[in-house]
């Protein structure tokens, strides 16, 4: 690994109901970093970013900072670790701000009421980062999907972990909205945060993100740049496709635009 990587995964690998769903993985991301992490359906994408979390036990190590992900005090590992689900059900009609404002708990915010001045400024941001400022005192259970969708980003934006992991967090979301979360997950590892984005878009992965991971079978398949990754022989490889690309205003674009035998 390069000493320089913040976020540093060893030999991991997950086995849940006596199958193995995520072989032996080993890599290193730097602070700083957006990083993509792509695959077909089945591949280990969320299995992964769940083991990445320590939501599903894994053999292995990962680490952030040096010090070992699953020796962490649960509260530690939230303050340094944000997690957005995939497909995330909401059951109590709390409001917008307060669902936000769970995202502080980690810092000692336990009490909704009596948040200290930084927490709330923490979820006056993030509100305003994922546009949700208008609806933040209607209840979470009115919302629609998308809107839904952009909650569980902030109430992640609002701990202000220095690793972010969001598993599909475009889902439900329209295309501006889609770019709007792209961009904005892309401004947090600008400012030093590492985020990790499964997606199935290679589109947006290609446009967006540092570096790309790619899973096949558990597997991962390669690592590098999008311009490396997500070249023709391991599109055709791991996805049997082919892709249309481009550049446009000096950003890339890749289409898949059609299958190839298998």
């Amino acid at each position: 690994m390069i000493q320089d990587d913040y976020f540093v995964v060893d030999q991991l690998q997950v086995s849940l109901g006596g199958r193995l769903l995520v072989q032996p993985i080993s890599f290193g991301l730097p602070r700083g970093c957006m990083a993509a992490v792509v695959g077909p359906s089945g591949a280990g994408k969320t299995t992964l970013l769940r083991a990445l979390a320590g939501l599903v036990p894994g053999e292995g190590q990962v680490l952030i900072g040096g010090q070992d992900v699953a020796r962490m005090p649960v509260r530690q590992r939230a303050r340094q670790l944000a997690y957005v689900p995939q497909g995330e059900a909401v059951h109590w009609p709390l409001p917008v701000r307060d669902v936000i404002a769970l995202g502080r708990y980690p810092h000692g915010g336990a009490d909704l009421r009596q948040l200290a001045a930084s927490d709330r400024e923490a979820v006056s941001r993030a509100l305003n980062d994922v546009d949700l400022e208008p609806l933040q005192h209607r209840a979470v259970t009115e919302l629609s999907g998308g809107e839904r969708r952009r909650v569980a980003i902030a109430r992640a934006l609002a701990t202000a972990a220095p690793v972010l992991l969001a598993d599909e967090p475009m889902a439900s979301l329209d295309p501006y909205f889609q770019l709007s979360v792209m961009a904005l997950l892309q401004r947090q590892a600008r400012a030093g945060a590492l985020v990790i984005v499964v997606t199935h878009d290679i589109g947006l992965a290609a446009r967006f993100a540092d570096q790309v991971l790619m899973l096949r079978d558990g597997r991962l398949a390669a690592k590098g740049p999008p311009s490396a990754v997500l070249g023709p022989p391991k599109l055709a490889e791991v996805f049997t496709i082919d892709a249309y690309r481009a550049d446009h205003e000096a950003q890339p674009v890749l289409v898949p635009w059609a299958m190839r035998s298998a």
